[in-house]
């Protein structure tokens, strides 16, 4: 095509298999999604998954961290109708758990995720989560709202404690009867975080 420079037909290239990936994981999973097939559904060549991926693992990463994005920019929208920063910052560990019972979320990244990439705690999308965590404890702190407790650790133990339920939902064999537990228990525990008023 012409006028189309060579990143701009990479990028193309690159959201083809994203987006072929993301149907197939979704509705295969990741272990009866075959790279021939994948290709063949964004009309491109194993070659192309390969340079651009590395290999299945790689575009499971990139697809992946996706739809970690998109939930975090849905978990913001709904923390940004709250009145203060304490109730945005459990609204949106409240948010990223209830997103736990989305099929795609449930299977790509709380399922087949984990199991191929590992510690789901370790991949840049959640340690981007745990810096917001952290800025937004800072502030909190500033302002007295906090107790006196180390912000690293309240950040890694409240992203910990949301990550781990939206674990727990996704892993449920009920996972509508485990979800509203899951939530409760996360606002107890942050609420342990709170300053208590004299």
């Amino acid at each position: 095509m012409a006028g189309k420079t060579r990143a701009t037909m990479m990028e193309e290239t690159r959201a083809k298999l994203i987006a072929a990936a993301r149907r197939s994981f979704a509705d295969k999973g990741y272990a009866a999604s075959s790279m021939d097939d994948l290709t063949a559904d964004a009309g491109l060549t194993r070659g192309a998954l390969y340079h651009n991926f590395g290999d299945k693992k790689g575009l499971l990463a990139a697809v992946v961290a996706q739809i970690d994005a998109e939930m975090a920019m849905r978990a913001r929208e709904i923390a940004s109708g709250c009145t203060d920063r304490w109730e945005a910052l459990i609204a949106e560990g409240a948010a990223y758990i209830e997103m736990a019972l989305t099929p795609e979320v449930q299977r790509i990244v709380l399922r087949d995720g984990p199991a191929v990439l590992g510690d789901p705690s370790h991949w840049p999308s959640q340690s981007a989560c745990l810096e917001e965590t952290r800025k937004a404890l800072t502030q909190l702190a500033g302002e007295g709202m906090l107790k006196h407790v180390d912000i690293e650790a309240a950040a890694r133990l409240l992203n910990g404690a949301a990550l781990n339920a939206a674990l727990w939902v996704a892993a449920s064999p009920e996972p509508e009867a485990v979800l509203p537990k899951a939530v409760e228990a996360f606002k107890c525990l942050a609420a342990g975080f709170l300053a208590r008023p004299s």
